[in-house]
């Protein structure tokens, strides 16, 4: 195991947390740690209240000193690997880049090295020191787009509670079968698919979690919709479940979308692109947040990858040429 980093901190305990657990309140007083990271620096003697060990369970008085030294142990062991990283914005808590198509966020079966988090080791050692390499949320392996990752643990904490709090708005487009007449909400709970543990699917109260999709309509084609999807979740593969599941899959997706559909009278180009379109046609485009140090309101975005925008030029080339269907 890699050394980390030793941390140093002294507090005196609030006249306001009397009566309180030692490990709740030391929650509160250092709340760029995880309450199970305190507890175990607590059980190892890292922390000291009034010069001496306590249990976690201790009952505090208040204006107790505490004092805290610990090792920033490795939280993740995978390899740096030199892997060229788009970056659109860094500094010392926060980092946002454009992922492309085909590389893989996490390490895991099939994919044990290559990955965006082999990336990110060799571009910031220290991320070993974080939950996941500091990756706070994720892309599938052929989206692209935007993702913003934590620096420190302040970061960390911080980027996972405006997630969860869905403070961080993430937009994307996408093309989708069908040609839409306009936009809408897919309100539908999302879970393990039954049978197929690759895929997800829409499920009831009780087998999934809440899941809710706007989409909006931004160009129709004879067959096909190009559309702006904004998450107020963050369930996997949730965009491409929900679209599926109102009958407009997105175009190239292996997972949802079933068996090729190819318009009536289509170009050859438009023939050869959806043929040759194997990855679902999603991109990450828009990402806005609050900087979780000072409060900045940041905003990012990243222009659609090549074969997306191909694919788009050849569907309105082949409006063209045919007028909307009937």
């Amino acid at each position: 195991m890699k050394t980390g980093s030793i941390i140093r901190h002294e507090a005196i305990v609030p006249l306001s947390a009397a009566g309180r657990r030692f490990d709740q309140a030391l929650a509160e007083m250092f709340p760029d740690y995880s309450r199970s990271r305190l507890t175990a620096w607590i059980k190892a003697g890292a922390v000291t209240l009034d010069g001496a060990s306590a249990a976690p369970r201790h009952l505090l008085k208040g204006g107790e000193r505490v004092q805290l030294e610990a090792e920033l142990e490795a939280e993740v062991f995978s390899e740096p690997e030199a892997i060229a990283l788009d970056i659109v914005h860094e500094d010392e808590s926060v980092l946002v880049l454009n992922k492309p198509v085909g590389l893989v966020v996490h390490p895991g079966a099939g994919n044990p090295a290559g990955t965006l988090l082999n990336a990110l080791l060799h571009h910031a050692p220290k991320l070993t020191e974080l939950p996941r390499g500091g990756i706070v949320h994720r892309l599938d392996k052929d989206t692209s787009g935007l993702m913003v990752v934590a620096k420190t643990l302040a970061a960390h904490t911080a980027l996972v509670e405006m997630l969860s709090s869905h403070e961080v708005e993430r937009q994307y487009e996408a093309v989708v079968l069908g040609a839409l007449i306009a936009g809408g909400t897919v309100d539908a709970h999302i879970g393990r698919h039954h049978s197929d543990r690759l895929r997800q699917a829409v499920r009831d109260e009780e087998d999934g979690k809440h899941a809710i999709t706007h989409y909006r309509l931004r160009e129709r084609f004879r067959a096909h919709s190009l559309i702006q999807c904004n998450l107020e979740t963050g369930r996997t593969h949730q965009i491409r479940v929900h679209m599926a599941h109102i009958g407009h899959p997105l175009v190239g997706d292996q997972l949802y979308g079933g068996s090729l559909k190819l318009p009536k009278r289509a170009t050859p180009e438009l023939v050869v692109a959806l043929r040759g379109f194997r990855r679902q046609a999603l991109h990450a485009e828009r990402l806005s947040f609050e900087h979780p140090v000072t409060g900045e309101a940041l905003s990012f975005e990243a222009p659609r990858p090549d074969d997306m925008d191909a694919l788009i030029v050849t569907l309105r080339a082949d409006l063209a040429v045919n007028g909307p269907n009937e």
